[in-house]
């Protein structure tokens, strides 16, 4: 298992000056993304950059809410609910409670069929990794224990073994991350930001 802790992130600004992004981590198919894990902070509204052809899933992670103001509809993105929209759609957000910091997996669809789930219930047991894919853990509250190893809020793990004991005690919360690789299983390269 690899960790990747909170404090080893790297702060990159926005050139709108918007925000910050920290990479967490990429799959490289030679050197195409077929996917991307990143924390970003957003500190006022604007518009989203354009990730054509990308799925993007969104998860504010701390803070209020934020208002995805698409041409034909508004998603809200609430805390800890992950949202699942397509990185072309031209987005403007607005914030509704101040500035806010969220989680997104941006995955290639041609490539990688990507999903992120809450857990917050007391857990103790066995998640199964995908055959040919990734599985990472990220935490939002607490201290989950992941294959033994205590963890800190915004720490994220990725297993590299076929299944990852996980406990989750009361206070404790983590975003579950999934890809499962289509054709290209065996050369999709996991790059993780600190290593």
């Amino acid at each position: 298992m690899h960790v990747l802790k909170r404090n080893e992130l790297v702060d990159v600004p926005w050139k709108n000056g918007g925000g910050i992004t920290r990479s967490i981590a990429k799959g490289l198919l030679a050197d195409r993304a077929a996917w991307t894990i990143s924390r970003a902070d957003v500190a006022q509204d604007g518009p989203f950059s354009d990730f054509a052809g990308m799925t993007r899933v969104l998860t504010v992670v701390s803070g209020g809410a934020m208002e995805l103001q698409a041409p034909t509809h508004t998603i809200t993105a609430r805390m800890w609910q992950p949202v699942h929209f397509d990185g072309a759609l031209k987005v403007q957000s607005s914030l509704t409670d101040g500035p806010l910091t969220d989680l997104n997996l941006m995955f290639d669809p041609m490539l990688c069929d990507g999903s992120v789930t809450t857990r917050r219930d007391p857990f103790k047991g066995l998640v199964a990794r995908p055959e040919h894919g990734l599985l990472a853990f990220h935490v939002l509250a607490g201290a989950p224990e992941i294959n033994a190893v205590h963890t800190a809020e915004g720490d994220t793990m990725f297993i590299d073994s076929n299944d990852a004991a996980l406990h989750l005690d009361e206070d404790d919360a983590v975003l579950e991350i999934r890809l499962d690789y289509l054709d290209h299983k065996d050369a999709i390269k996991l790059c993780i930001a600190n290593l």
